[in-house]
């Protein structure tokens, strides 16, 4: 029909079947097309109009389908078809207070609540209603305790609530049922981590190995709990295993690289670290783990060599350009250090320990005004640290505002390891104005 413009008569429900179909297959264009056909044919057919509504709202025309489902309501009560679409336009506009009590209405009527109580679930958690969202979540696994979407659902409301207990007793259940089943072993591990119960994490974690020897969140789990308490070997033999058992990923080889610069074995670290950005280049903990391993080894030649390929492709990244502006400082090139801060803070990155590295390269290049102006600022975003108080008191001082620099600088609220570290910032002013100040 579509290709020879000839119409041809179907009756109601294949036009139902076929609008389906490419739905499914996110070809509204066709669907659409099948659905004016179908209209034409069967215009009164409830299923059909149900089906334009739908359409209406993925386009997001959502006055056409409220006005299309009010007609259909008054012509053919379809409580439960008619709620259910309600709810979705609720949910869409932000409405989740107005969704959940249409999704109660279809409830009302539903001879199979799983996938109401799902929705359910979803909108209370949309609305921070976490206890509430908990109680459907449940429902839906006790009735099914293979729907892992509303395991992980019901994990983030205890998570959320603080109720590790819960969260372990509803795993618990779940391997009642099913002993090998590998996500609750997997959960279970992390929720052991959270609480600190390292033995028990890593148990629950060989489990879930045992019931999928494919499993690669397990052995990555398993490698990172390792890796922390120091069995390092291990911790490469799992994340080894993990590479083979699915596409090779950027965060396992920064693992392995990190677990092996643990061990001392600087060039294996470097080949791993370099394989992290290879397989992932936007991945910038990858590089910054391949630039500070170089860093550490003051090798600052190939550190700024990768820097630079880093920044092709992420131009945006903070914690890059902070990287930047280290290196070049560590080599004594202020300049160019200090073009990267100027960078990172126009950027607008107002990070406080970044903000006194910025403050106090500028007092190492005696730029005192720089200084005092970069203080100001960030004293406004800072009010409370005594950082920065003593950073710009001492700015004040050597400007010339005493009184100003007597208000940061209180004499006799100043410890001596405050007046050590003033002095020690200001080493390359004159000292003599500071020594009369603080002996007050």
């Amino acid at each position: 029909m579509l290709k020879t413009n000839h119409v041809y008569f179907f009756d109601a429900q294949e036009f139902e079947d076929i609008i389906v179909h490419y739905l499914g297959f996110g070809d509204t264009q066709l669907a659409k097309k099948a659905l004016r056909m179908g209209l034409d044919q069967h215009p009164s057919n409830i299923e059909l109009m149900m089906l334009q509504s739908e359409i209406f709202i993925l386009d997001e025309k959502f006055d056409n389908a409220i006005e299309l489902l009010n007609y259909i309501q008054k012509i053919a009560p379809l409580e439960e078809e008619i709620a259910l679409q309600k709810a979705t336009i609720a949910s869409k506009t932000g409405d989740h207070k107005g969704s959940i009590e249409f999704l109660h209405t279809a409830l009302e009527f539903s001879e199979d609540p799983v996938e109401i109580w799902n929705l359910l679930g979803m909108e209370h958690l949309l609305a921070e209603e976490y206890e509430d969202a908990e109680y459907f979540f449940k429902n839906c696994l006790l009735n099914n305790f293979e729907d892992y979407p509303a395991l992980y659902n019901l994990l983030y409301c205890y998570e959320q609530l603080n109720k590790d207990e819960e969260a372990i007793a509803s795993l618990n259940q779940v391997l009642e049922v099913d002993p090998y089943c590998e996500v609750a072993w997997l959960q279970l591990g992390k929720l052991f981590v959270k609480m600190g119960q390292t033995k028990e994490a890593l148990s629950a974690f060989e489990f879930a190995i045992i019931s999928d020897d494919t499993f690669t969140g397990a052995y990555i789990e398993k490698g990172k709990i390792l890796e922390r308490i120091g069995r390092i070997n291990e911790a490469i033999e799992n994340y080894e295993v993990a590479l083979n058992t699915t596409e090779p990923s950027a965060f396992v080889f920064q693992s392995i690289g990190r677990c092996h610069e643990k061990l001392g074995n600087d060039r294996l670290a470097q080949k791993f670290y370099l394989k992290s950005v290879q397989a992932e280049p936007t991945n910038e903990k990858g590089w910054e783990s391949l630039i500070n391993h170089h860093v550490q080894n003051e090798n600052y030649k190939k550190a700024q060599h990768y820097l630079d390929s880093a920044l092709e492709v992420n131009s945006d990244s903070f914690l890059l350009w902070i990287q930047s502006a280290e290196i070049y400082k560590a080599q004594k090139q202020n300049e160019k250090a200090l073009a990267g801060y100027e960078k990172i803070l126009d950027m607008g990155y107002f990070e406080h320990n970044f903000l006194l590295d910025y403050i106090d390269l500028y007092l190492e290049m005696e730029q005192w005004q720089n200084a005092y102006q970069v203080a100001q600022t960030a004293f406004k975003g800072y009010p409370e640290s005594n950082e920065l108080k003593l950073r710009l008191g001492g700015c004040s001082l050597i400007a010339g505002k005493p009184e100003e620099a007597k208000f940061h600088l209180n004499p006799s609220q100043l410890q001596k390891q405050d007046i050590d570290l003033i002095l020690q910032l200001f080493s390359k002013s004159d000292l003599s104005l500071f020594r009369p100040f603080m002996s007050e």
